[in-house]
Order: C-alpha cells, then sequence, then structure tokens
C-alpha cells in the first residue's frame, strides 16, 4: 500500500494521505495512450496499484476506460462483458496490414463510386448475431502468445471466427477524400455491441464486401454498459483531486447492474455467503448477475441464480 505525501504549509509538517476510496473510475482515454499507461497514471493519483481495467482501447482510440480502484477491481470481471457503445470513422478505398491507420497499405481500389445504397446493404449484413473474425493484431492469445506479437515477428496469424453481436450499425454521415491521390470515401458510424468486438474487423470486413477494401481511422468508445462520456473525466481533470470523480461501489453497481433490494436478515446471509431464494426479478446469471443491496444502500454482493437459488459469485460486505 503506497500513500502520497504532502505538504502542509501551516505546520511545516508532511501529511499522509490514505489510498483513495474503493469505487469506479470512467476515464476518458487520450490519444496515443495504452490503456496500461492510464493504469500507471491512476494509480498514482490514487495513491494505491490496486488499479485495473475494463476492457483495453487501442492507443489510437479514445473515450471511456473503465478503471476499478481497491475492492471495486472484482467488479471489473462483469464489467468487461457489458455491451459498448461507438463512433468511428471508415474509410473505403484502402485495406491496411493492421486494419487502422497505424497499418501499411494492402490494397488500393477507387472508391469515389461507391453508392450510399450499397454502403447501408454492407452495414445492414454485419448488423445482428454475426461470425467476426478477430483482427490478427488483436490481444487474443494464440498458444500462449499475443496474435499482435507473433505478427510483429513476421509469422502468419489465422484467427477463428467468433459469434459477436451488433445491436445497432448505423451510417451518419458519408464524404469523399482523397488518400495518397487516389478517390476514397469516409464513413462515420455508430456501433452498439457485445463485448468482444473488433470495430477494425467491421470497417475491414465493410470494404470487403463492397470489393473496396476498408480500414478504421478513427475510434471513440461512448459508453461501456452504464457509464458514458457525461462521467467521464480526463487526465488532466483528475490531477488536482481523483478521489472526487470515483463513483462509490454502491452507485457504479447500479450505473450497470440489474438491482436486487435485500432485507436486513438476506443482507446477513449474503454478508456469510449464504444462497437466498430466487425473485421474479431481476434474474442473475453468471455472465450478467445482479447487485444486491441492503436497506441502507451497501452493495452486498452480485447474486446469480443457479439450481433454483440466488447464489453469490461475489461478496463485498464484510461479515
Amino acid at each position: 500500500m503506497t500513500h502520497d505525501v504532502t505538504s502542509d504549509a501551516r505546520e511545516g509538517k508532511s501529511v499522509r494521505r490514505p489510498p483513495a476510496p474503493d469505487g469506479l473510475l470512467v476515464v476518458d482515454k487520450p490519444t496515443d495512450w495504452t490503456s496500461h499507461d492510464v493504469v500507471a497514471r491512476v494509480r498514482r493519483l490514487a495513491r494505491t496499484r490496486k488499479v485495473g481495467h475494463a476492457g483495453t482501447l487501442d492507443p489510437m482510440a479514445t473515450g471511456v476506460l473503465v478503471l476499478g480502484i481497491g475492492r471495486a477491481t472484482r467488479l471489473l470481471t462483469y464489467v468487461v462483458g457489458a455491451d459498448k457503445e461507438y463512433r468511428g470513422t471508415i474509410r473505403l478505398g484502402v485495406a491496411t496490414t493492421t486494419d487502422d491507420a497505424e497499418g501499411e497499405a494492402l490494397t488500393r481500389a477507387d472508391a469515389a463510386g461507391v453508392s450510399r445504397e450499397a454502403i447501408d446493404a454492407g452495414v445492414a449484413a454485419l448488423t445482428g448475431e454475426i461470425a467476426q473474425v478477430p483482427s490478427s493484431v488483436s490481444a487474443i492469445k494464440v498458444d500462449g502468445k499475443r496474435s499482435y506479437a507473433r505478427v510483429r515477428a513476421g509469422e502468419t496469424v489465422d484467427l477463428p471466427a467468433r459469434p459477436v453481436s451488433i445491436s445497432t450499425f448505423t451510417v451518419d454521415d458519408v464524404r469523399a477524400a482523397v488518400d495518397e491521390g487516389q478517390g476514397v470515401v469516409d464513413v462515420d458510424v455508430t456501433v452498439v455491441c457485445s463485448s468482444g468486438t473488433y470495430i477494425r474487423a467491421l470497417a475491414r470486413d465493410l470494404g470487403a464486401g463492397l470489393g473496396l477494401g476498408g480500414h478504421l481511422t478513427g475510434l471513440r468508445r461512448t459508453r461501456v454498459g452504464g457509464y458514458g462520456l457525461d462521467i467521464a473525466a480526463t487526465l488532466e481533470a483528475l490531477e488536482p483531486d481523483a478521489d472526487e470523480a470515483i463513483l462509490p461501489m454502491a452507485v457504479a453497481a447500479r450505473a450497470t447492474f440489474p438491482a436486487r433490494e435485500l432485507s436486513d436478515e438476506e443482507a446477513v446471509l449474503l454478508s456469510y455467503g449464504k444462497r437466498l431464494d430466487v425473485v421474479a426479478e431481476p434474474v442473475g446469471t453468471m455472465e450478467r448477475p445482479v447487485a444486491a443491496f441492503a436497506p441502507d444502500g451497501t452493495l452486498v454482493a452480485l447474486l446469480a441464480d443457479v439450481d433454483g437459488r440466488s447464489r453469490p459469485v461475489l461478496v463485498f460486505a464484510p461479515a
């Protein structure tokens, strides 16, 4: 455990601040920062090494990065699985080695003549329950080694398709542009998708479906579960006192999990890890548990309904 040391000018003494309170911190990640870079900065600001994040953002991407501090890091396993919303720009006419603007061009095609109707049809084909092949430069492990590390080492990596859910894929704007003297088209999109979806892969597949090639030139994550940009803080804004921006665990849990209100007796039973009777609503699963709250509003546990009983998958309240 670390402490922040500040100077008390009036007393002439050093004052040690305790670690920041347990909770979730929603950061508006800047471009060119890795998610690990943000964690490292917040560890200093929160005066503790117990900081983790839910869902990596590429250095190129900006927007919502949810961090857990202290005991709230235990919530991150379930926040990672929440749906996510993005706004991005897809460039049609150029395919790249990384499926985004950081890679080298693989193919080029004149996209100036592509119609809005064709773009809309391509987007519709990638909406709903689809099988998506992740980008080869993703962080997926292949025989214990990250896929992107194998690609950088010169290996060819073929990743299997995986099911993902694209609940929203809309075209917000279409603009003609020029790339290396060639006519291309930039398409601004909004995507709401399940965890594990690669927006770079959507850009690649939209371009491939149109016979033009495509890649992602910009990406901003606007929401993870119940945490949006409206409550996200920039790293600069956190510098004076990051503690003020931390969502207490109960507030953070209510923002993204279904809630079950407990009686005093149920709260005590759960604090000891006991199971409860199942209620009609809400229903908890291992992937999407229910947050259980004591009468005073304290977060007691996360619950999943298993074999006819509500079982705690995480217990927060001390016995």
